[in-house]
């Protein structure tokens, strides 16, 4: 299988949110399409987040493009210079109040919709976090901390009794996974 070849690219918009572009693509059969649509974020980071005490944290906040309240874990993308280690870190003691001296865990890197989307989610585990800081947040955020116990998320999650989105359910089954193969929560 051959990759589709570039003909041609311009851009609707620029804005710090995001881009949107459109290509001229010549696909290897050499059929081309002339108008094919890339949404260009910034890659972001996520984390599962597990107290010493074994509890998940999240944040509830609401999201104006769902229309409603949404719990998630910590996430958000890099500021200038940033490693996406250093980021998430950063934004889970700014959204959270929480730390850890243990170093995160990358449980996997996803792209977020190959399709039409440049961007990808980078997905870490913290453990034995702590608070010792108040939250720091954006002036646009508004965000509650909640615990839950991390082995009853999966359930929530699967019958509707939370709101929240894909890269906070995939997180979670990647963690599941990943204490599964190394034995550490049951």
């Amino acid at each position: 299988m051959k990759k589709w070849k570039t003909l041609n690219s311009e851009y609707f918009y620029k804005t710090p949110f995001g881009n949107l572009r459109k290509d001229t693509c010549e696909l290897p059969n050499g059929d081309v399409i002339n108008e094919y649509y890339i949404n260009e974020y910034s890659d972001w980071v996520n984390a599962i987040v597990i107290t010493q005490e074994k509890k998940i944290v999240l944040v509830e906040q609401y999201r104006y493009a769902g229309d409603d309240l949404f719990l998630e874990i910590p996430a958000g993308k890099m500021e200038e210079d940033e490693t996406y280690e250093e980021g998430i870190l950063r934004e889970v003691r700014e959204e959270t109040g929480y730390t850890s001296i243990m170093k995160p865990i990358k449980l996997g890197e996803i792209m977020v919709n190959p399709a039409t989307q440049n961007n990808k989610v980078i997905t870490y585990l913290i453990m034995d976090a702590y608070k010792e800081f108040e939250q720091k947040l954006d002036p646009t955020e508004d965000i509650e901390v909640h615990l839950f116990d991390f082995t009853d998320l999966g359930e929530l999650i699967r019958t509707n009794q939370i709101k929240t989105q894909l890269f906070t359910a995939n997180a979670y089954f990647m963690a599941k996974d990943y204490f599964v193969a190394v034995e550490v929560i049951k």
